[in-house]
């Protein structure tokens, strides 16, 4: 689970039913990874006693996240500021007791946030990272990273060969294949591609594959919110209509806003094994995961033997049976 949310709210949620949690974010500063107030401390400090509750769980501090890396391209360039990055990573994941690192660099190399600056070394530049902070945090410490979902980043952000045999895991954000900035709506966490969609977390697996990442070092993404856009013509029930990007919808509030009370109907594609909903008196279009879609992903993940599931974010699920317990429910059914 990423996890942006205060240090009093973990306590509603199944922390026992994670492998993983991942404070969502600390940011640069300077060369150094800073967290950025004492109400984050505090919340790192909450995560880390969750280890009472569930002596298995494994606390990471990430860094960047989107619009939170701006200046990871211009400073991780220098050969000497990654070294000092990567002693105050171990600096912090020593004073915190913390698990590791996980990078959430959007993006390496290519275009992410706009504005921010990339070049084309950025590639060579993580690698050198990553083997900067594996030699200052050993092995005892886990370092991941968080990877775009397209074919883009697939290319043009990382050395694979290189990078994955110094990593424990890549979590693969097969979310947001359809983004805010995207005219024309579509599926943006799909399981699996259909004739009008490439981007699926199944084509983002096969192409991993196709490079030679190890499955068993690939966790797959699902999606705690759904992605609405409006102006969207009563057509194929909006399904790959142009449209304008509306808001973003937690999956606690579905209920609220995305119900058949509210002028929604519910459709599933099948072949992408993805739910949406379209309101056609006032033309919203809605895509996401919800529990059926998050059974499938979660059983996914098992038949192809992946590291895991992870999911954005915590904060978003239902106090009780909401995805997270489907995740584990699936789970455990596959080890009856």
């Amino acid at each position: 689970a990423y996890y942006s949310g205060n240090a009093n709210e973990i306590d509603s949620f199944e922390v026992e039913k994670l492998s993983h949690i991942i404070f969502s974010f600390c940011h640069l500063k300077g060369n150094r990874l800073s967290v950025d107030n004492a109400r984050d401390t505090a919340t790192i400090h909450k995560l880390v006693s969750l280890k009472k509750r569930n002596p298995s769980l494994k606390v990471q501090l990430s860094l960047g996240g989107w619009g939170g890396c701006e200046p990871c391209s211009p400073i991780f360039v220098v050969d000497s500021a990654r070294k000092i990055f990567a002693a105050s990573v171990k600096e912090l994941c020593d004073h915190f007791k913390t698990d590791g690192i996980d990078l959430d660099w959007e993006y390496p190399g290519i275009e992410g946030h706009p504005g921010h600056p990339f070049l084309k070394e950025d590639k060579a530049n993580f690698t050198a990272l990553v083997k900067e902070l594996r030699n200052v945090l050993g092995q005892e410490k886990e370092i991941s990273f968080a990877a775009g979902g397209f074919k883009e980043f697939f290319d043009g952000s990382i050395d694979w060969k290189e990078v994955m045999p110094l990593v424990d895991r890549v979590n693969l954000m097969s979310y947001d294949l359809v983004g805010g900035y995207n005219t024309m709506t579509g599926h943006h966490t799909a399981l699996f591609s259909n004739a009008k969609q490439e981007r699926s977390a199944d084509h983002g697996i096969r192409y991993l594959d196709s490079l030679g990442v190890p499955l068993n070092k690939i966790v797959i993404g699902a999606a705690f919110y759904a992605r609405t856009w409006e102006n969207v013509p009563d057509a194929d029930n909006g399904l790959y209509k142009p449209g304008k990007f509306k808001s973003f919808i937690a999956f606690n509030q579905f209920d609220k806003w995305l119900s058949s009370d509210s002028g929604f109907v519910f459709y599933l594609d099948t072949v992408a094994a993805a739910p949406y909903v379209y309101n056609a008196s006032r033309k919203l279009f809605a895509t996401f995961d919800d529990p059926v879609s998050i059974q499938k992903k979660t059983a996914y993940a098992l038949d192809k033997g992946l590291n895991g599931i992870m999911f954005w974010e915590l904060p978003l699920d239902k106090k009780t049976a909401g995805l997270l317990y489907q995740i584990d429910s699936t789970i455990s059914a596959r080890r009856k």
